[in-house]
Parts: structure tokens; sequence; C-alpha cells
């Protein structure tokens, strides 16, 4: 078998259908539906008339151990989660992506593999979004792949949406590069960030990341934009108390 999906073994992490670590009683855990799926969210509003965090997680457990589609992306790493439940900003959401912690036999495995940036993908995150920030202004924060994701939904409907800031940890900024460089398959079904954003932004980047390689990023960005975390890996080493209140 070719060495193809290995690598995102690593980004992506193991599978669980139900969150392990437990949220702060206030955030409340609710369903969005969009037109092609019901994504899960955890959610703290205190504030309807303040701006509003939404946490982008990233790909989940996309492929097993040997390679192959899994049947459920959903990610084991709490990471970004912790995080988005250390925020103590009035206004914070926590936003899966497309087929995690919901299991429904109608998604296809193309939605969290080879097109998990696709239009489809694209689109239905932005309805998503769209109705949890009812108007206020977003700050949008991706994980890993959901990093790509926020910079897709930013540059096709940012004045839709009143995105006023990006922020990226361990991001994935150009998936065409990334599986290039380490000869994997293409993600074919899949938009790319050919244009970065022109926005305020703040990426933070682990100089010993070694599923999204710190120079990989720095190719696509202005440098005064980034932090590079001397020590930081792709999920350990960030400090959590910058990020939540950059």
């Amino acid at each position: 078998m070719k060495k193809i999906f290995i690598f995102f073994i690593l980004l992506t992490f193991c599978s669980c259908s139900t969150l392990k670590t437990k949220p702060p009683e206030d955030f409340l855990y609710k369903e969005i539906k969009t037109d092609d799926y019901v994504l899960a969210s955890w959610q703290k509003i205190k504030d309807k008339d303040s701006l509003i965090k939404i946490y982008i997680e990233g790909d989940g457990n996309a492929y097993n151990s040997n390679g192959y589609p899994t049947t459920d992306p959903t990610p084991k790493s709490y990471f970004l989660r912790n995080i988005a439940f250390n925020d103590t900003s009035e206004n914070v959401v926590y936003l899966a992506r497309p087929c995690q912690y919901i299991k429904s036999n109608s998604y296809d495995k193309i939605d969290w593999t080879t097109g998990r940036f696709s239009y489809k993908i694209l689109n239905n995150m932005a309805q998503a979004i769209k109705k949890i920030a009812d108007g206020r202004n977003i700050i949008l924060i991706g994980y890993s792949g959901g990093a790509l994701l926020c910079g897709l939904i930013i540059n096709h409907y940012q004045e839709e949406l009143k995105i006023i800031r990006w922020i990226t940890i361990a991001g994935l900024l150009n998936h065409t590069r990334w599986t290039k460089h380490f000869g994997y398959v293409p993600l074919k079904y899949s938009l790319d960030l050919n244009t970065i954003p022109n926005i305020p932004q703040t990426h933070y980047i682990g100089k010993k990341d070694t599923i999204i390689p710190c120079w990989l990023t720095l190719q696509c960005l202005d440098e005064k934009n980034c932090v590079i975390i001397e020590n930081a890996t792709h999920n350990k080493g960030f400090d959590i108390d910058e990020i939540i209140n950059n």
C-alpha cells in the first residue's frame, strides 16, 4: 500500500463519539442545523451585544493507523476544547467540524478526508457561524486544519459574517504545498487558501511542530503577524492565556 494517509494519523488523532472532558457549567451543548449537516457546538453566551469568539476544531480522526478513512472523525485530542473552555470572554463557542461528535449514515467519508475543505463544507460551516453569531462581530480561531477553513470562510463570507479578526494555532494554511512537501495524496476535492485574508490576524506557530512545519507555515504569511513558540509542537507548549487574551 502507498504511504498515502499515514500522516493524517498524526494530524487527526483517535476517534471518540463523546466529549470526555467535562465542559464548564456555563458552556451549553447545542446542535446547529445547516443545509447538509448537524454540527456540534458548546456555547457560552453572556452578553448578546458583545463580539463572539468561535473556535474551529482541527481535522479530527480522519484516518486510522492503517491509512484508511475512519467511520467517525471525532477528535480525541482535547487541545482546542481546553483552550475554548478556559476562555473567560463573555461569548465563546467551540464549533466542531462536520461529522464530528454526531454520527449519521448520510455522511460521506469524503467530507472528512479529501473533501474536508470543499465548497460544500465551507458553505455549511459559514451557515453555522452565521446562526451562532446572530449579527455580532466575530473573532475566528482555527486550530490545525481548522485554520485553513477559517481563512477560506473569511475570504468568501467576511462581509456577511462580520469577521473582524483571525487567529490560528498550529495552522495548516495551504494544503497543496503541504501534501506536495510530504509526498501525500492531494486533497483533490478541497479548496485551498491561495490568498491570505486581509484582516487583523495572529498566527501561533510551534517551532518543533513536525506535523505542519514552522517554515511551511511561514511561507504563507507576513512574519509580523506570527508568534513562533520555541518549544511548541503541534498541540503542546502553547501559552493558553496569551491566545485567549489576544
